[in-house]
């Protein structure tokens, strides 16, 4: 294989056998389970990187996500805190910490568009009257989200508002020495969005402390609202709007 090669082949690692198909990725029956909670401002403040500024004094959301049909990333589900921000004063969300059970997505979030992933084994299910989610590290039990199931009709246009917002994420990836090769706050969207059913109902949401999956760190004071969005949905591709080592 010559250099030209392995520049046109040089778009996933390994270089003969890429984890994850080139994008974008299409999701059939994406299924949300978004918990808004109050939580302490101070420490939310201390999270969001700058030029972005958290658009509330305390709103984080706690989200459960099951993927069962992705392109390219096959069945999976994930979890993960998102903070509703404003860059340049447009309202958008920016990922927090996302954790999730298959190797192909963690790989593709975090090099291709800069998701915060890791490793963890979360759930979204119904048991009964309630729709469940949990997020485990490890053996450990991190959080338990529930909400009345279909208990209210959401807005439509309310969801589909939510699932096409402007998105952030921090991209970090290391030089060989461990310095920052890159460092750039990124913007997605998704795309070609169908809702295909909306509810809201009442919720609780449960956080515990760990050392190396710390959703804990910003605790739940009151919980404010809980929506079910089912969709499909296009997860688009990122544009770099800001650039820390330019």
């Amino acid at each position: 294989m010559n250099q030209k090669e392995v520049l046109e082949r040089a778009w996933a690692m390994p270089l003969t056998s890429p984890i994850y198909p080139r994008g974008p990725y299409h999701f059939v029956n994406r299924e949300f389970l978004v918990i808004s909670y109050r939580t302490d401002p101070q420490v939310l403040r201390e999270i969001v990187p700058a030029p972005l500024q958290p658009a509330g004094d305390d709103i984080v959301k706690m989200e459960f996500i099951r993927m069962p049909d992705s392109t390219g990333f096959g069945d999976y589900t994930e979890s993960g805190q998102v903070i509703p921000v404003t860059f340049e004063g447009r309202p958008g969300t920016y990922a927090h910490n996302m954790f999730l059970n298959d190797d192909a997505p963690i790989a593709g979030g975090r090099e291709i568009w800069g998701f915060p992933k890791k490793l963890a084994n979360p759930t979204l299910h119904v048991d009964k009257d309630v729709l469940v989610g949990t997020l485990d590290y490890g053996d450990l039990r991190i959080a338990t989200g529930t909400m009345g199931y279909k208990h209210h009709s959401f807005d439509s246009q309310k969801a589909l508002a939510a699932v096409t917002g402007d998105n952030y994420l921090l991209k970090i990836i290391p030089h060989v020495d461990c310095t920052p090769r890159v460092c750039e706050l990124v913007r997605y969207r998704c795309e070609n969005v169908t809702i295909h059913g909306a509810w809201q109902g009442p919720a609780a949401l449960q956080l515990f402390d760990h050392a190396l999956a710390p959703v804990a760190r910003l605790p739940v004071l009151e919980v404010v609202a809980a929506v079910h969005i089912l969709t499909d949905l296009t997860l688009g591709l990122g544009e770099v709007v800001h650039d820390y080592l330019a």
